[in-house]
């Protein structure tokens, strides 16, 4: 089960991270043995793979899309409005040995 393995950060809400606790704590009285959080949330993305094109899952990615999107959008108007003018600006981001561009392209 295990032979083809990638290691991923998983950020998720805590009351989602909660919901999962409680169904691994259920898992455990059901089947008598221990069970991780680890086991129940590989359960759940495999299970919810299977599931191919349910609406249910779709909106739900919807609706992450749509919250990131907001997100991201609220971050640039904010970026926006707190720039300094043109004139007060360095002419480029000056990387390492003080190269206009380096910090960009990876000290290229």
């Amino acid at each position: 089960m295990f032979e083809d393995k990638a290691r991923v950060l998983l950020i998720l809400p805590q009351e989602v991270l909660d919901r999962a606790r409680v169904f691994a704590g259920e898992s455990i009285t059901r089947l008598k043995a221990p069970v991780s959080l680890q086991m129940v949330l590989r359960a759940l993305i495999d299970e919810g793979l299977k599931r191919d094109r349910d609406r249910a899952i779709v909106a739900n990615i919807e609706g992450q899309m749509l919250a990131v999107r907001a997100i991201r959008s609220r971050g640039r108007r904010l970026a926006v409005g707190h720039r300094s003018p043109p004139s007060a600006r360095a002419p480029g981001r000056r990387g390492p040995k003080g190269r206009v561009g380096a910090a960009r392209h990876g000290g290229k």
